[in-house]
């Protein structure tokens, strides 16, 4: 399936200025990019949206973003008349912030990227899958599902046409991930005092294996089986997901925004956060978790500024989790209910993650209408390197070489590193992204004033499987103003904003044609 990923990230320049780039595109030529201001009015909407909607405290955007004392587009989306229900307005305030985002994102080059990149794929009569990668903090919490590129248009999460998730590139490599002919879900109840643990999860049990089977779906429908933990300890949790093959974790009960991916709260005192959840899982290859509480897509935050990093769903996929669908605030019972049951009937028929989610969507849109939040809060995060398929096809051969026939990517296929042609230095690279720049922060740092301080250039790696042959890439991304530059065939070329793959023994110069040499290597190749 055609895949476009787009990526957003704060610029040092100013703290209103960001670039936007494609990451990955299905054409080579469709490598856009371009620098953008964020506006006051966009912020303006974003408080908007907040006092309107949000369950929680207001997150700021940085000083620097303060709004403009008046802005005649948003002032009237506040506050109804008197005796008017307010219905309307919250519809006028949704397309309004939907339309502002999406021409914040989708300008000059990148529209095009994405206009070419969704006609390559009406041409193969399939949908354009996009992924979008927030980079700043301060933006994680926007409602960036409800972008739509005009007033009567579907918003892109909604469309059939564009299936559209979150995602990072700071990530953990994938595991050799395995197809299961079955839904088979772990349903973990925490603890949450308005909750009735025994008849919640009796509710949630029938919601999710019973959705019925309906018109041409019926044959090839997979089974689900639902196996149910209440209140369990870490332990009871760890020894579960170990002595069964689950491919889905559901997780119900109270969740509260934190540092390191939040807090889920098993038992009165008894908490588990996202670094320590994602071990389990990824140990136990959960391919998709999914999050019925609230604020699980939402960061954590100090003085209304978000922590970087911090939110349940990056921290699942950043440690190598396949899928993560979460919460981004409150969500009544009923509306969560009706969502999860058009969630279990899509993935049973045997839909892709991101285009089941999709279909949910739809469902509550139907349902509570468009001036309602419902269909904005689920959050779906997939692993740039997951296609989102969670069951075998309906027909698709059962016969599998068993895990310990294939052997592990990480373990079979040699490192790689940077190393100087002057200093002696040697830099080995990470699995998922290397950052290079000039300041400690980054994982490789070199020296030099043309070298950006903050993100210079990544180096992604990527592993793959060709058959049963575990396959690793490598490619350098540029992000910086002066470039970086590699020795071809016929001298020094720069790469500026772009992506270019990387063979081992290539020299580069970060920032100038005249900079340190530094050489990409393989080990044993």
């Amino acid at each position: 399936m055609p895949s476009l990923n787009l990526a957003i990230a704060r610029l040092n320049i100013g703290i209103d200025n960001f670039a936007i780039w494609v990451v990955n595109a299905p054409y080579p030529s469709g490598y856009a990019h371009h620098d953008c201001v964020w506006s006051p009015h966009l912020t303006q909407a974003w408080i908007d949206w907040q006092e309107m909607f949000a369950g929680h405290d207001r997150l700021d955007l940085p000083p620097g973003s303060t709004p403009k004392p008046t802005n005649p587009l948003t002032m009237d989306l506040v506050s109804p008349p008197n005796g008017q229900t307010p219905g309307p307005y919250t519809s006028r305030l949704m397309q309004y912030l939907g339309i502002s985002l999406w021409r914040w994102v989708f300008d000059k080059d990148i529209l095009g990227s994405l206009e070419r990149s969704q006609g390559m794929a009406m041409g193969e009569q399939i949908p354009l899958r996009l992924r979008l990668e927030i980079r700043d903090p301060d933006l994680i919490a926007l409602p960036w599902e409800i972008m739509q590129r005009e007033a009567g248009q579907p918003a892109i999460s909604l469309s059939k046409q564009v299936l559209f998730s979150r995602t990072t590139t700071e990530v953990d490599p994938l595991p050799y991930l395995q197809t299961n002919p079955a839904l088979n879900i772990l349903l973990v109840l925490g603890y949450d005092d308005k909750l009735q643990l025994e008849k919640e999860a009796a509710i949630l049990k029938k919601t999710l294996c019973d959705s019925p089977v309906v018109g041409n779906h019926s044959q090839g429908y997979a089974p689900c089986t639902v196996t149910t933990l209440l209140q369990p300890t870490r332990q009871e949790l760890i020894q579960e997901l170990e002595s069964r093959e689950y491919n889905v974790l559901f997780y119900a009960g109270h969740g509260r925004p934190a540092p390191d991916g939040g807090l889920l709260f098993l038992q009165p005192g008894m908490t588990l956060n996202g670094i320590e959840l994602a071990q389990v899982l990824t140990r136990n290859n959960v391919n998709l978790a999914v999050f019925n509480a609230c604020w699980g897509a939402q960061p954590s935050a100090m003085n209304r500024q978000a922590i970087p990093s911090s939110s349940l769903a990056e921290v699942l996929i950043r440690h190598g989790v396949p899928a993560v669908l979460a919460m981004r605030d409150q969500i009544r019972d009923d509306e969560s209910l009706s969502f999860i049951q058009a969630f279990a009937q899509a993935l049973r028929k045997r839909l892709p993650i991101d285009e089941a989610v999709a279909e949910a969507r739809q469902h509550l849109l139907t349902i509570y209408k468009f001036n309602q939040p419902a269909w904005t809060l689920p959050v779906l995060y997939l692993h740039p390197d997951f296609n989102g398929k969670l069951i075998k096809s309906f027909g698709e051969e059962i016969t599998e070489l068993p895990e310990t026939a294939i052997p592990s990517i990480t373990s079979s296929v040699p490192t790689a590193c940077l190393r100087s042609q002057t200093g002696g230095v040697t830099w080995f690279l990470r699995s998922g992204v290397t950052r290079i720049g000039r300041t400690k922060d980054n994982h490789i740092v070199i020296p030099g004033e043309s070298v950006t301080r903050e993100g210079h250039a990544e180096i992604l790696c990527r592993n793959n499987l060709s058959g049963t042959t575990p396959i690793r890439t490598y490619s350098l991304r540029d992000l910086s103003t002066y470039g970086t530059w590699f020795l071809a065939f016929n001298g020094w070329q720069q790469i500026l904003r772009e992506e270019v793959p990387l063979k081992s023994g290539m020299q580069l110069r970060f920032g100038s044609p005249k900079a340190e040499i530094w050489q990409f290597l393989i080990e044993d190749s």
